[in-house]
């Protein structure tokens, strides 16, 4: 009978692909500098910009610039008071000086705690007083916000850079005459202590930091809890993101591609551990030309983007994926998505329907995998050879050790097929939360001599290793006292051909006092029509009874986080907000 430390997992990887890895002990930007001695004049990042009668243009940064650059800063930083440990916040979308920044910051000896510039005030200032940050780094469009919330926290000194900076010459010309006021990129005067981005660059040219880094130091605070509440700092150390580069790099090149004659779309967002380090890090350590994409919300210019530059890698959401897929100009063959040859599809479940819908138009391969802010960031995914399973988030990576347990004492492996929460243990796994040692003993238990990370997942594993999430522990919702779990729920709705997007959710019961009631929050699809008496009956054709909600609002668009996860309890307060208007 096969069992959890039989590893069967290691039987379906790809034939290249070992069970183990061999880690060097360096730190993560040793990667940049590795790269940049390797090939120095390959590019690694590409901005581009579309203009008017023009067409598209572009700027580049080489390997060897990066490298230099983030030096600069790096010993910026230092003089400024950055000492070993401390956090910089840095408050920017996909950039050059994102970029830069993230790598400037380790070789200073510190610590990168990226945020979601799109935060309300509340938020922003939350994690940058939550990480005792006492320096950021952001773009001018979000300079002002910065100023008002930095009363509330610790910092001391902002890093201000301009979009522009990196933006091709002419487009550079025309976002400051038509565009830079207008867009609120412009920024008259600094307040005083506060410097630009680029000046610091200057002064520090040639300049290096002389801090020593280890592998055990700490490099990053990446703040998780969007869906559920209060956002927490997961605290990973180099050690622990090398590992990780290594094992998804082992997992995806199989195919003996040389990272430089591969091109990675940069569009998930690297303030999160997604474009963190599957994208940034992955293709910097590989040497892969990098496309930045500040605002992957904007489909259309993803769509353009990559029929110009002809990605061959591209991580994603299934959001994205699905937007893509149902773009006009791509489904017209106005814009190509035929250089794409593999897609890992992370942060929420991959319906059928979008792995089918996107493979069919694009001809490339779309894998589903699994991670976590707690592991930075993949510990699944499906492998690029073999078998890749519908609805599966697919195998372990190289060592990591996987297991379903009881959900009663979370520490008793049940029988193979049987399902429990999902628990990993890793050489990517945190260290903990930061400032939160009960949040901490909550998800990290030490048994069986391993480290293990509880990841609050229901999930099962098949007799070939392959890994299946259910739902979520806190989104299970229980129906006439059945377990129902959403994420089967959007499934079906999903494979509705009206359906665009869908999200399900357990509401108080609007007429039985402490029950609950499935409800679906359903996008449709441009041009489609559906009432909610058809989808419920597409729903009883599919699933039991008591799975079928019976409350169906139509909307124009679901609450996600940044990465694509449907915030489901925002989906909630949207029921009980309607209901006390009645």
């Amino acid at each position: 009978m096969v069992t959890y430390t039989d590893r069967p997992w290691t039987k379906s990887y790809d034939k290249s692909v070992k069970a183990n890895l061999s880690y060097p002990n360096i730190t993560l930007q040793d990667f940049l500098k590795q790269t940049a001695s390797r090939v120095p004049n390959s590019v690694a990042l590409l901005t581009s910009a579309h203009l008017p009668v023009v067409g598209r243009l572009d700027k580049s940064v080489t390997f060897a610039e990066l490298d230099r650059y983030s030096d600069a800063l790096a010993a910026g930083l230092i003089d400024m008071g950055l000492k070993k440990g401390d956090r910089v916040a840095i408050v920017m979308p996909n950039t050059v000086a994102f970029c830069i920044s993230f790598y400037a910051i380790l070789k200073a000896g510190g610590v990168v705690a990226a945020t979601n510039p799109t935060y309300p005030d509340d938020k922003m200032a939350y994690q940058i007083n939550d990480c005792d940050a006492e320096i950021v780094i952001c773009l001018s469009l979000f300079y002002e916000q910065v100023k008002r919330v930095q009363s509330k926290t610790k910092v001391k000194k902002v890093i201000v850079a301009n979009i522009k900076e990196y933006l091709p010459p002419l487009a550079k010309l025309l976002f400051t005459i038509a565009k830079e006021k207008k867009d609120g990129h412009f920024v008259a005067a600094l307040k005083d202590g506060d410097v630009w981005f680029k000046d610091v660059l200057a002064n520090y040219v040639g300049q290096k930091s002389t801090v020593a880094t280890t592998p055990d130091d700490l490099c990053l605070f990446q703040y998780t809890g969007g869906t559920t509440g209060v956002a927490k700092a997961a605290v990973s150390t180099h050690r622990a993101l090398v590992a990780n580069v290594l094992q998804q790099d082992a997992f995806l090149s199989v195919e003996g591609i040389p990272g430089e004659k591969e091109i990675m779309m940069g569009a998930i967002p690297m303030f999160h551990v997604f474009g963190m380090v599957a994208v940034l890090s992955t293709g910097v350590m590989k040497g892969c030309r990098i496309i930045l994409v500040a605002n992957p919300r904007d489909i259309a210019e993803v769509a353009e983007v990559v029929n110009h530059y002809k990605p061959t890698l591209f991580h994603g959401v299934p959001a994205l994926y699905n937007a893509l897929a149902q773009n006009e100009d791509v489904k017209s063959g106005k814009l190509s998505l035929k250089s794409i040859r593999l897609c890992v599809s992370g942060s929420a479940p991959l319906p059928p329907a979008t792995k089918k819908d996107f493979e069919a138009i694009s001809g490339g391969k779309l894998m589903e995998g699994f991670g976590m802010s707690e592991c930075p960031t993949a510990t699944h995914v499906n492998p690029v050879l073999g078998v890749n399973k519908e609805g599966s988030i697919g195998l372990p990576l190289p060592d990591v050790d996987a297991r379903i347990v009881s959900l009663d004492d979370g520490k008793t492996p049940l029988n193979i097929g049987e399902p429990g929460e999902l628990i990993i243990a890793a050489p990517n796994v945190m260290v903990g939360y930061h400032n939160m040692p009960t949040e901490t003993a909550n998800v990290i238990s030490e048994h069986d001599g391993k480290r293990w990370m509880h990841t609050g997942d229901i999930a099962y594993m098949d007799e070939d290793g392959y890994f299946f999430i259910i739902d979520r522990k806190k989104d299970m919702a229980l129906i006439g006292g059945f377990n129902v779990y959403p994420n089967n729920v959007e499934k079906v709705i999903k494979d509705h051909p009206a359906v665009l997007e869908v999200g399900v959710a357990a509401v108080p019961h609007p007429e039985k006092e402490g029950q609950e009631a499935l409800k679906a929050w359903v996008v449709l699809k441009p041009n489609a029509t559906a009432t909610e008496a058809e989808l419920i009956k597409h729903c009883e054709a599919h699933l039991a009874p008591y799975e079928v909600p019976r409350r169906i609002s139509f909307i124009t668009e679901l609450p996600k986080t940044a990465v694509g996860k449907t915030l489901r309890r925002e989906l909630v307060m949207l029921e009980l907000q309607a209901r006390e208007k009645k």
